[in-house]
């Protein structure tokens, strides 16, 4: 195509009555918002970039760049005529006139193609300049067009040292590390800090994290516990990201104190009339913690007809919603009266676990009867019958229903147990160990640490969905449908032998290892041994298994999805997220306790901060 000669241009005077869009501006339409937004900037500090057009056959001017500018000074003129007097150049616009339509269309299409806005690093510096000279918000929005938002965020990158802002300008970091810059306050560590990351794609989270090593979310159990103004006022040394709602505590030390300060002081509260109170520094009872203890419960009361009769009428009321609040109060003082409560007798023997919980509110486990106290409890009747003739847990009446149906608690200990034999398959020496073990009278004459009749113990729950475990264990019990696959069946045994030597003898430990751990049963030995075996060889149920609606959700109570909900996400719950959870239908509940363990959308929505993640990657039902 031949190159059209563009000639030289000249700039003219015009009216505003004069001008107009042309049809070969590529910018045709424009928002409103924004044009208020120059319009505002113009009215303050006039026309500073010309306008560009052609000379129709009229007489008039239709602008082919600098359409968005026109519109603005319409605007300002429209609102205050007397802006003319202060900016002339608002009255008689200068043109810069082009001498064809070639020429014409050429601007148009050059400024349409390079129009950009100042860069990031540029446009901070500009409004630090503007701020430092005196300027506020409302005149650097207006002079560049922006909302008063958009430069608050921008002023608060303004005050970065030099050398992140250079980064940013050059492309080294992106706006989004550059902000997680805002958090320190040590410019010796943001210097190294940006040393590391400079060049890299570093997630804002691991910057903030390097930028405060030893900070602790304001979304920490024990800050929400002891409050932030508890913890400011007792002289400790916090900060905002100024980019979110996130509060970072410096002072562990304090944070550790006021909250052993406070959690003493709940004891001591909760253990008004109990024998014993234990504070647990964990936000849960850790496992086996209770295994030993005697388990009693409330002793329930009992209604009078007349409150009988009454129950019945409030609960119907309120199961129609039709309940004041009057009622509803009635309702739970006949509700506490059912409900009962420990008697003296029995608080005077046993004891009660207090813990913080990941939402800051304090858990309470009652109550237990120690071993030391078991003679004074089954004297003083509060533990009678086979609880106190065995040599164990038990309780004065029969224990809540558990959770979880023998049928979900056979297929998590068959997951559990193909989690240990996963794990056995990395470690060669500890299965030979084993094994050596197992086969002498080290062991005893009686226990069997593997099972080699050769049996092969389940460890394929009835639901496997979500079990992620080594083709290496694939196997089934006797007489399973698995065993007429071909592969799985050998005709030429002196061949097969043979086949099975000539690999040699490192193929030969890894069947090895791979047969034994097969062969390893559910709570080999004994449970502590069994426990051990689990945690020597580094198993973990959650290695192999994910919790899904159909391998366990839809297998437990709704109300037990509503605690372990409220335990998991530590949301509010009065809000309205967990409201409109625990109004659902078990199937949609079991459908999002599965997303809240597997979409990372789904997690964000419920604002999960990065210890609650690892809480929900790292649990496991109770259930053993």
């Amino acid at each position: 195509m031949k190159n059209e000669i563009i000639a030289a241009a000249m700039i003219q005077y015009f009216p505003l009555a004069d001008l107009y869009v042309s049809d070969l501006n590529p910018r045709q339409d424009a928002d409103p918002e924004g044009i208020d937004l120059l319009a505002d900037s113009l009215a303050m500090i006039g026309l500073i970039q010309n306008l560009s057009g052609t000379v129709d056959a009229e007489g008039r001017v239709g602008i082919v760049a600098g359409g968005r500018r026109l519109r603005a000074i319409a605007r300002a003129v429209e609102r205050d005529p007397t802006v003319t007097a202060k900016h002339p150049e608002l009255a008689s616009i200068p043109v810069r006139l082009a001498p064809d339509e070639a020429t014409a269309r050429a601007w148009a299409s050059a400024e349409n193609a390079a129009r950009e806005d100042l860069a990031p690093a540029d446009e901070i510096r500009a409004y630090g300049r503007m701020k430092d000279a005196g300027a506020d918000v409302s005149s650097i929005a207006r002079s560049f067009g922006k909302t008063e938002a958009h430069v608050y965020r921008r002023l608060a990158l303004a005050a970065l040292p030099a050398p992140v802002l250079d980064a940013l300008k050059a492309g080294q970091i992106s706006i989004g590390m550059a902000k997680a810059f805002t958090v320190s306050q040590d410019e010796a560590l943001t210097l190294q800090v940006l040393a590391e990351v400079t060049g890299r794609d570093v997630s804002e989270h691991r910057i903030k994290q390097a930028l405060q090593p030893e900070a602790i979310s304001g979304t920490d159990r024990r800050a929400l516990f002891v409050g932030l103004d508890a913890y400011e006022a007792a002289g400790g040394r916090m900060n905002r990201d100024l980019f979110s709602d996130n509060i970072a505590l410096h002072d562990g030390d304090l944070l550790a104190r006021l909250f052993s300060d406070k959690l003493a002081e709940e004891a001591a509260n909760v253990g008004q009339g109990w024998k014993w109170v234990e504070v647990m520094a964990d936000s849960y009872i850790p496992y086996g913690t209770t295994e030993k203890l005697d388990r009693i419960y409330p002793v329930p009361g009992v209604l009078t007809e007349e409150q009988a009769e009454r129950y019945d009428e409030l609960a119907e009321l309120a199961e129609g919603d039709v309940l004041d609040e009057a009622g509803q109060a009635e309702l739970a003082n006949l509700t506490a009266i059912m409900d009962g409560g420990y008697t003296d007798a029995q608080r005077a023997v046993a004891g009660v676990y207090i813990y913080v919980r990941n939402d800051g509110t304090v858990g309470e486990t009652a109550a237990w009867v120690r071993a030391e106290d078991r003679a004074d409890a089954i004297e003083a009747g509060v533990l009678t019958g086979h609880a106190a003739t065995r040599h164990g847990g038990g309780s004065i009446e029969e224990a809540p229903k558990s959770p979880y149906s023998g049928a979900l608690v056979d297929d998590m200990k068959a997951v559990r147990l193909a989690a240990i034999q996963t794990a056995l398959l990395d470690k060669p020496e500890m299965v030979f160990d084993l094994l050596a073990f197992g086969l002498s009278l080290a062991s005893g004459v009686t226990t069997n640490v593997f099972d080699l009749s050769p049996g092969r113990p389940n460890n394929r729950p009835t639901k496997d969905e979500g079990l992620q475990v080594s083709d290496r264990l694939t196997h089934a019990p006797a007489g399973h449908e698995a065993w007429s696959r071909p592969e799985l069946r050998v005709d030429d045994l002196a061949q097969a032998f043979r086949d099975f030597v000539a690999a040699g003898k490192k193929a030969r430990n890894a069947a090895l290892v791979e047969g034994v751990a097969r062969t390893l049963p559910y709570g080999a030995g004994s449970a502590d041994f069994f426990g051990l075996i689990e945690a020597d060889a580094g198993a973990g149920i959650r290695k192999v298994w994910t919790p899904t609606a159909e391998n366990f959700f839809s297998r437990v109570s709704a109300d037990y999805l509503d605690n372990l909900h409220l335990d998991l996400t530590g949301c509010d719950p009065q809000g309205n997220g967990f409201k409109a959870f625990k109004a659902q239908k078990k199937a949609e509940k079991a459908a999002g306790m599965e997303r809240l363990f597997s979409d990372a959308d789904y997690q964000r929505a419920w604002q999960l901060d990065a210890e609650k993640k690892a809480r929900i990657d790292a649990w496991t039902p109770d259930c053993f």
